[in-house]
């Protein structure tokens, strides 16, 4: 804290009761003493110092008398990172320009960072240094493969450096991720009890949807908590050998949650970014193997197998230059897996794979196998070419499903999925033969009935390119949590149209 003339630059603290997100945002009047003495303008940056505390937030102005002259008022995360005592007191002063600004303008200009650049923007992205508007900057100007080999492991290891790491000890620690892009591939939670069946240790870190009718944080906490610490997530760890939880809250590579905010209202793709996302999070979590699941289809996140090659590559690099053993599994990213899409849905066949039902979608099943299989195969000690055999047997005796139970047991209790009390068919207008399906549709019409805020909401369908169809025959059932969300759903299934049919044979 600085000193301050007692009275002088400083504010009553309230609490706005807004959810900004991640972005701290602070409320002031326009005519309070502060503002016309600083100078201070809507989306100016300022330091806040409450008791041992400081914070750089954007300003918000309020005109009206809702606020005092002699008050300002904190957005939920502002509050929580400040954390004030009652009646605490804001000293308040234009903040300083982030040490990484003449960095961020030359990338943007199209230069390249070298690994101490790097750093120091990450550090203040973490010290909320930047303001939104500079983040986008840095996201847009690292978009598509504007980050070569060398700037992706830079920031890699930049967002590695900012966070905390785990331990796990001696012995190989197994991961995997997919890539994204394909509705209903949730194969991770079979995947991490087939693994930890076996004795193997798997913390799995997951994200909630970010541009996707469900993350997998999202699908496993309709059947057991994943808000856990890291002092949690080690226990259930160090008992049952893995864990599915929410990375978010475990804060290990917390600099990604950050720009992941900016990445999701812009869409843009960013193979450098995506890269330092994934390892980062991986090395963070103690991951000494790690399998990457890559599906490839033209309505995919990697929709080529030149996109494919790119990305696999600079995959390898970075996770060489950290010490990483790293898979890449290429799979069919075509068309969706399973039958539900949305968090409930696509709890309700992770189950159905676990305990054997004989109505389980076959696909996430193989695909779930084909994954465990690779990453048993990397292992090691592993005899080559045995991880299938091993992963089908776990699967099939119960002994997956056991360890899923007790790592859902452990991480605070085991919930059947709900199901949604609304429901309805979007039928055929003509008849035919699928010839395509556009993931990106399915996915669109899943998010409008709801998905992921509403748990149960989403879409079923089991069918597949090369089905035949009759005029009137369901193509798919959304589902909703009211009424209001179903119709706006089905007033929009009319005009997407995931499937393209032709004529049949």
């Amino acid at each position: 804290m600085t000193n301050q003339v007692p009275g002088h630059n400083r504010l009553r603290v309230t609490r706005a009761g807004i959810d900004t997100y991640q972005q701290p945002v602070v409320y002031m009047h326009r005519d309070c003493e502060v503002c016309r003495s600083e100078g201070f303008a809507a989306m100016t940056r300022v330091r806040l110092d409450v008791g041992t505390r400081t914070l750089v937030a954007t300003l918000n102005v309020v005109i009206d008398d809702r606020l005092g002259l002699d008050e300002m008022a904190l957005s939920e995360v502002a509050w929580r990172l400040l954390d004030p005592m009652p009646e605490a007191l804001a000293w308040v002063r234009h903040a300083e320009p982030a040490a990484s600004a003449g960095a961020l303008r030359a990338k943007v200009f199209g230069a390249r960072l070298d690994d101490a650049q790097y750093l120091a923007l990450v550090q203040d992205v973490m010290e909320s240094r930047l303001s939104d508007l500079e983040l986008a900057a840095f996201v847009a100007a690292s978009a598509g493969d504007r980050l070569d080999h060398a700037e992706t492991t830079g920031l890699t290891r930049a967002m590695i450096a900012v966070g905390q790491r785990l331990d796990w000890g001696e012995g190989p620690v197994l991961d995997k991720h997919c890539v994204g892009g394909l509705p209903g591939n949730r194969t991770t939670p079979i995947v991490v009890a087939i693994v930890a069946a076996l004795g193997y240790r798997i913390p799995k870190t997951s994200s909630r949807a970010i541009t996707s009718p469900a993350g997998t944080a999202d699908t496993m906490e309709v059947m057991a908590p994943v808000a856990l610490d890291l002092a949690a997530m080690r226990r259930v760890v160090e008992r049952e050998g893995g864990c599915i939880v929410w990375g978010g809250n475990v804060r290990l590579s917390p600099a990604d949650d950050i720009l992941i905010r900016v990445q999701r209202p812009l869409d843009f793709d960013s193979d450098g970014q995506l890269v330092a996302s994934v390892l980062s999070k991986k090395v963070a979590a103690g991951s000494t193997h790690v399998l990457i699941d890559m599906p490839v289809g033209p309505t995919a996140k990697v929709r080529s197998e030149v996109a494919a090659d790119s990305l696999g590559s600079r995959l390898a690099h970075t996770a060489g230059a950290l010490g990483l053993q790293l898979g890449i599994h290429r799979s069919d990213g075509s068309q969706p897996v399973g039958r539900g899409i949305g968090p409930a849905l696509e709890a309700h066949d992770v189950l159905k794979v676990l305990r054997n039902a004989a109505d389980a979608p076959a696909d996430l099943r193989e695909r779930a196998l084909a994954l465990s299989a690779a990453l048993l195969d990397m292992a090691p000690g592993s005899s080559a070419g045995t991880g299938l055999e091993r992963a089908r047997s776990v699967l099939d005796s119960g002994a997956a499903l056991a360890k899923f139970l007790a790592i859902c047991e452990a991480q605070g209790g085991f919930r059947e999925p709900p199901r949604a009390a609304f429901t309805a068919d979007v039928p055929a207008a003509t008849s035919g033969r699928i010839f395509e399906i556009d993931n990106r549709k399915l996915a669109k019409l899943a998010k409008l009935a709801g998905a992921p805020t509403s748990p149960t909401a989403g879409l079923e369908t089991g069918l597949r390119v090369g089905d035949t169809v009759e005029r009137g025959q369901p193509l798919l059932t959304l589902h909703a949590e009211s009424r209001g969300e179903l119709a706006y759903a089905l007033e929009h299934a009319v005009t997407l149209q995931p499937f393209v049919l032709g004529e049949a044979p």
